[in-house]
């Protein structure tokens, strides 16, 4: 079992001995307000319904969470922020890791061995994520800051407050590493518009689910939009590679 990074809240019972606090569904909320802000108590329940979580209940039926119930939330939480792992991904793995198996990765080649997700692991994962300014961002993919100007211009990414998130990370090292076979960023447009396509067929999808406004209907599109997406991304990488390989021939 992957065990909480903090340490765990104590009573004191009988003698000296000491044990774990439960913690209800509000209070494991204050437990990770600071790395997780957005995650609400209809999250949680969504991600037990999924099987990923199973807290023990009081004998009237409440939710208790012990520490190690809130370490394996704060590693599902942080593999879905920090690597965007779907939740049928995640629950394999921590399926495997239950059964006593210690899986070296995660599917995607993520390593990652059954550990506890430290807060120095936390400030290194934010770290990592965090917004970078466009010098940054030139140093981060290595190409020259033309090419950043020319992605800003195609629309292939867009900075907020001058600065450009993950996302915008990972399309500037995959544009450079383009650029090094000479393919520019005017040529990347048709991966905008393919893009924007894809998205407006997700949103098509799963309009429904998200018009219901509440909080779970509203995690249950957002798992539904990363399985369709992950779907288009498989459909997209079989064709190309299924051309690419008759050049073989």
């Amino acid at each position: 079992m992957i065990q909480a990074a903090r340490n765990p809240r104590l009573a004191v019972v009988a003698g000296d001995s000491q044990r774990a606090v439960a913690l209800n569904i509000g209070e494991v909320l204050s437990e990770l307000h600071e790395e997780f802000a957005q995650v609400t108590a209809s999250k949680i329940r969504f991600l037990e319904e999924k099987g990923l979580l199973t807290p023990q209940r009081t004998s009237a039926g409440y939710r208790k969470y012990l520490p190690d119930d809130v370490g394996r939330l704060r590693f599902i939480l942080g593999l879905q922020r920090d690597q965007y792992l779907p939740l049928k991904v995640i629950k394999d793995y921590l399926d495997a890791v239950d059964r006593g198996d210690r899986p070296e990765q995660l599917p995607g080649g993520h390593t990652l061995a059954p550990r506890s997700i430290s807060e120095q692991m936390t400030r290194d994962l934010v770290a990592r994520t965090r917004p970078v300014t466009k010098a940054e961002l030139q140093g981060l993919c290595g190409g020259s800051i033309e090419l950043i100007e020319d992605l800003v211009a195609f629309g292939m990414i867009v900075p907020e407050n001058d600065r450009f998130d993950e996302h915008a990370q990972k399309i500037a090292v995959a544009s450079a590493a383009l650029a090094g076979h000479g393919i520019e960023p005017r040529h990347l447009r048709a991966f905008r518009a393919a893009a924007d396509r894809e998205v407006g067929l997700v949103e098509g999808v799963v309009a429904p689910q998200r018009s219901r406004g509440d909080m779970a209907s509203r995690a249950r599109a957002a798992e539904t939009a990363r399985e369709i997406s992950d779907a288009c991304m498989a459909l997209h990488g079989a064709l190309v590679n299924g051309a690419i390989a008759k050049m073989d021939h």
